[in-house]
């Protein structure tokens, strides 16, 4: 099973998992929700980050290889250079090449960027300091329903064995197009993707039912057995108190501020 976790002694490690839950995805709600082109605020966000990470004593560039995997959000939102509203700016290539950008969108690309990357590093942090089953833990008692803890949690434990028929499939596509003239050619690659895609999609449906049958078999009832939980202390319910309360804060100052 995949394992994101990495042990080591800290105060965020040691923190009560509901806390850290809670605050993570009031932290990415709030992060979302701030306006475009709000600096400020995205200042203000990155320091709770930076603190933080500071806490976690973990590997800072380990983190920030890992936060890469925003990159395709980031893409996602290039059109809003050219497709936004007034003003306009001409970027001159060349004599035959001008290209007319959008003020307006190239501060929403940059406010979409922060965001999604901030929010990514939150979650990577969390991940990073707390194992997958303590969390799931901590989403029962706040109150999740129980059908997406367990989606979550049986997707996350059978993840590798989907990257496991992955590779077999990739293994078997190389041994079987060792002849082959036009294998470096992108409609080949494309054509046999498709494919490997569709096969692969077969191959887990199938699993995904002798797996369920197996636990069917053994007294599966729809949920999980968790761990029980750490309960809250006094020091826990300040804690989570103040994160919440400074989030919001930084989120009204935004929306003032815009």
């Amino acid at each position: 099973m995949l394992e994101i976790y990495q042990h080591q002694i800290s105060p965020l490690h040691f923190l009560n998992t509901r806390v850290k839950t809670i605050f993570t995805l009031v932290f990415i709600l709030c992060v979302s929700l701030s306006p475009s082109g709000t600096w400020p605020a995205y200042i203000l966000f990155l320091t709770i980050l930076t603190a933080g990470l500071i806490l976690s004593r973990l590997s800072i560039n380990r983190i920030l290889l890992r936060s890469l995997i925003s990159l395709p959000f980031i893409l996602a939102a290039f059109p809003l250079l050219f497709t936004g509203s007034e003003p306009r700016y001409q970027l001159i290539i060349s004599d035959q090449i001008i290209l007319e950008i959008s003020q307006p969108g190239a501060i929403r690309l940059l406010s979409i960027a922060i965001k999604s990357w901030m929010s990514l590093i939150a979650a990577i942090l969390l991940s990073s300091t707390t194992r997958f089953e303590d969390m799931l833990t901590a989403l029962r008692a706040t109150g999740f329903p129980k059908l997406i803890v367990s989606i979550l949690s049986l997707m996350w434990r059978y993840l590798s064995l989907l990257i496991d028929e992955a590779r077999s499939l990739s293994r078997a596509r190389d041994s079987r197009s060792a002849g082959q003239t036009n294998k470096g050619t992108l409609a080949w690659r494309a054509g046999v993707t498709g494919k490997m895609v569709g096969n692969l999609l077969l191959r887990s449906l199938e699993r995904s039912e002798r797996v369920f049958a197996a636990m069917s078999a053994r007294g599966y009832t729809g949920e999980p057995v968790y761990r029980s939980s750490r309960p809250f202390t006094r020091r826990d319910y300040w804690i989570l108190a103040s994160g919440i309360i400074l989030c919001l804060i930084i989120l009204v100052f935004a929306m003032l501020s815009h």
